[in-house]
């Protein structure tokens, strides 16, 4: 019970409130599965790519972390190719630093940081990482093209949520959270363990 009304407190915010760049919605109208898009930062690799993510929300939630995955292939040195991404907020402690009062809407803003700050030092993809660390013009030459292959799409090819789920918005200028200095409680990406 107090996670469906958490979730549903939540999902309003997300709808009323979205972060810049971040839409989210129920997928079928289920409270535990939910879909989110997250669109590339500026002067990124990823700029206007609309990537979209699979959150699966756990019986036990928030005092377990949501299973987050990208459904959009990604060039990115933390995140694999079936989707998983190394973020230590999506783990619980003592190797991961999640905690209950983080919520959907900072673990998708940590997500979007990610995506602009790669941490290689702790990676998924060993040689994207070592591509990212040694010969950076190549990164972001090869982050770009599987961006024009896989996440420049148009706003009909979208896919639509269903079940009285408003569509997702796109927000075409996204503020980066590090020009704006804001900082993702939590938000370190240290503590990678794999899936």
């Amino acid at each position: 019970m107090q996670r469906t009304s958490r979730m549903k407190r939540e999902l309003m915010l997300l709808t009323t409130e979205p972060p810049p760049g971040i839409t989210c919605w129920q997928n079928g109208g289920q409270l535990d599965d939910l879909r989110a898009q997250i669109v590339g930062g500026a002067d990124t690799p990823y700029e206007k790519g609309i990537f979209n993510l699979e959150l699966i929300i756990p019986e036990r939630y928030p005092f377990e972390p949501p299973k987050i995955r990208f459904l959009t292939p990604i060039y990115h040195p933390n995140i694999d190719t079936a989707g998983r991404i190394c973020l230590d907020i999506l783990k619980l402690p003592p190797k991961g630093a999640w905690r209950p009062s983080l919520n959907i809407s900072t673990v998708l803003t940590s997500i979007q940081l990610l995506m602009s700050e790669p941490n290689p030092d702790d990676p998924l993809m060993a040689d994207i990482s070592s591509e990212y660390k040694y010969n950076k013009q190549m990164f972001l030459k090869n982050a770009a093209l599987w961006t024009e292959k896989h996440a420049l799409q148009s706003k009909e090819n979208l896919a639509a949520p269903t079940q009285g789920a408003s569509p997702p918005s796109v927000c075409t200028s996204v503020s980066s959270q590090k020009r704006q200095g804001a900082s993702v409680p939590g938000a370190s990406k240290k503590a990678c363990l794999g899936p």
